[in-house]
């Protein structure tokens, strides 16, 4: 029994390390990004979203067949039904958030980012039949208000802004939940997800996203002056969108989107954070610290609440029996070493 027990016990803990792991590499690539995206578009004048969007997934399927093509990821099947639906969701997510910034207040436009989670919780119910806790539920509105404290000023919204959002959010929110379903219906790793989606990404927004972007800034991409610096800041944007992309396939994949989206504005506070340390402290008031210090109480309130039996349990058929822990994909061996 204790050797057992000693195995369970190493096995638990290089669980939490590969966890923890995941959520470090998803959220240094994740602020990465957004940092080197804000020089790019603010400093150096390149505001095509959608376009550069394109370029992340066209390295991110370079990066794909590389791998395939040295024998690290293994052939796979999934339907081009399943591929099509899944850019579907992941493209209206991408257009629908540029435009739901262009024509909705940062405050709206934050309070729909914030609805995402709701959204997600309302997948899980009705496609999975999930059930939460009273203290995870609890745990998922602290983190909302923490972080509408720090982020929601100015709240203005008018009709076509309104429906923007709503398709970018429900867009956003299939797309996590896809990512989850996909790996687990087909038993398909986070490379494996990739190498069938980011090829018919990135060929759909490079074809799509001038026209898009155009149609937002008013500007052509091919007429902008690209300079030594610029390329550079392009070139990094696409490097680290590798990671970005891979990890945030292997944290849904080996979480949902729900915790995804809850543990995920981490990135938001760290954000702030790094904003004000490079960008001046005027921001930072008192409000503001306030409203982080609830959104981190209530991330480790939901790590711990919805670990716990009946935090977060998918419930079977009355047919089946007990309901049946949330349980979670067990990583493929690349992503173990990403």
């Amino acid at each position: 029994m204790r050797p057992k027990k000693m195995s369970m016990a190493v096995k638990d803990e290089k669980k939490m390390a590969v966890d923890v792991a995941a959520w470090a590499f998803n959220i240094v690539t994740s602020v990465g990004i957004i940092i080197v995206n804000k020089a790019l578009m603010a400093t150096y004048g390149f505001s095509f979203a959608t376009t550069l969007t394109g370029m992340h997934f066209a390295t991110t399927t370079l990066m794909t067949f590389f791998l395939k093509w040295l024998g690290h990821i293994q052939n796979s099947q999934l339907p081009w039904s399943e591929r099509l639906k899944f850019v579907l969701f992941a493209n209206f997510s991408i257009v629908g958030m540029n435009v739901s910034l262009m024509w909705n207040s940062v405050g709206f436009y934050q309070i729909a980012k914030l609805s995402m989670i709701p959204v997600s919780c309302f997948l899980e119910i009705v496609l999975d039949n999930v059930r939460y806790s009273r203290d995870t539920k609890l745990s998922i509105l602290l983190v909302l208000l923490g972080v509408a404290i720090c982020t929601v000023t100015d709240v203005s919204v008018n009709a076509k802004g309104f429906i923007a959002a709503f398709i970018a959010v429900w867009s956003t929110a299939l797309q996590q939940y896809y990512v989850h379903y996909l790996q687990r219906k087909y038993s398909l790793g986070s490379f494996n997800l990739l190498g069938h989606t980011a090829p018919i990404q990135a060929t759909s927004l490079l074809l799509l996203g001038p026209l898009v972007d155009y149609w937002l800034t008013d500007k052509r991409v091919d007429a902008y002056n690209y300079t030594s610096t610029s390329l550079f800041f392009i070139v990094l944007s696409c490097t680290i969108a590798i990671g970005t992309n891979l990890s945030q396939f292997i944290c849904i994949g080996r979480f949902t989107a729900v915790t995804f989206q809850v543990l995920g504005h981490m990135k938001t506070i760290l954000v702030l954070i790094l904003g004000f340390l490079f960008f001046g402290k005027e921001g930072l008031n008192l409000h503001v610290v306030f409203g982080m210090s609830i959104a981190i109480v209530g991330m480790i309130w939901y790590g711990n609440a919805s670990s716990l039996p009946g935090g977060k349990e998918r419930v079977q058929s009355p047919t089946i029996g007990k309901p049946e822990k949330h349980n979670l994909l067990p990583p493929t061996e690349l992503d173990e070493k990403v």
